[in-house]
């Protein structure tokens, strides 16, 4: 799959040229070839399959032979993971992806490790939206992630408040993914903590809004994995994975 910039009037046997690092990685680096078959998106539902007619250093040319839509998948799961030290964020933006999320949220929590300020915020998130891209044309997806500003604790308040299911990990929380009332549609939010645990400041500002505290099983997992084993339990009482 390769992305592309839009697939909006595009029609069924018309010829897309694709152009930059995502030509010279099919061409050079993947060494695809002219009669070869290719998976264009715009990331934004539209996907085509294609024949590759032409191909140069850093571009290719694409006859399209079907082209198709996808509305987004519901119910929406944004996961808010807070900042981990390491690639572990970057880790946790992959299988993410990989899984279905929508929205990626980078959360600064108190007791995060990992502190994003000035440059390194900006080099941080576009790493994390580099990632979110290459794993969701790994996953063939034709909805990719989007990958949120840095945000408050105050932001993820807000944020949870508008979610028709809300929950927060933490391995004393007093709900279970068994508990839970699951949506069918709408929206639902994952908070996952930093690696030195919730603060009880954010938990008691997650519990007023209205968000439920609940445990993932005795064992503890990393915070760049629990997203995923929490994002898996939610899903399979859907009929996303029905």
């Amino acid at each position: 799959m390769h992305l592309v910039p839009t697939l909006a009037g595009v029609a069924e046997g018309s010829v897309v040229e694709v152009t930059g690092d995502e030509a010279h990685h099919a061409v050079a680096v993947r060494r695809l070839a002219v009669g070869e078959q290719v998976v264009l998106t715009d990331g934004c539902g539209a996907s085509g399959v294609g024949e590759i007619v032409a191909t140069g250093k850093r571009s290719m040319e694409v006859r399209l032979a079907s082209l198709a839509h996808e509305e987004p998948a519901t119910p929406r799961v944004t996961v808010v993971q807070a900042i981990p030290k390491g690639e572990r964020g970057e880790l946790a933006v992959e299988v993410l992806t990989e899984i279905g999320v929508a929205e990626i949220v980078p959360w600064a929590a108190s007791r995060s490790v990992a502190v994003w300020r000035g440059e390194r915020a900006v080099k941080s998130h576009a790493k994390w939206v580099s990632t979110a891209r290459e794993a969701a044309k790994q996953a063939r997806r034709s909805w990719f992630p989007v990958v949120a500003p840095l945000a408050t604790t105050a932001a993820v308040v807000d944020l949870v408040r508008g979610a028709d299911l809300a929950v927060v990990l933490h391995e004393e929380g007093p709900g279970s993914f068994a508990s839970l009332s699951v949506p069918a549609d709408g929206s639902i939010v994952v908070v996952v903590g930093p690696e030195g645990g919730i603060s009880p400041d954010e938990l008691a500002a997650f519990a007023e809004a209205g968000i439920q505290g609940v445990k993932l099983g005795d064992e503890v997992l990393r915070t760049s994995t629990a997203g995923v084993a929490a994002v898996a339990a939610l899903l399979s009482r859907t009929a996303r994975w029905a």
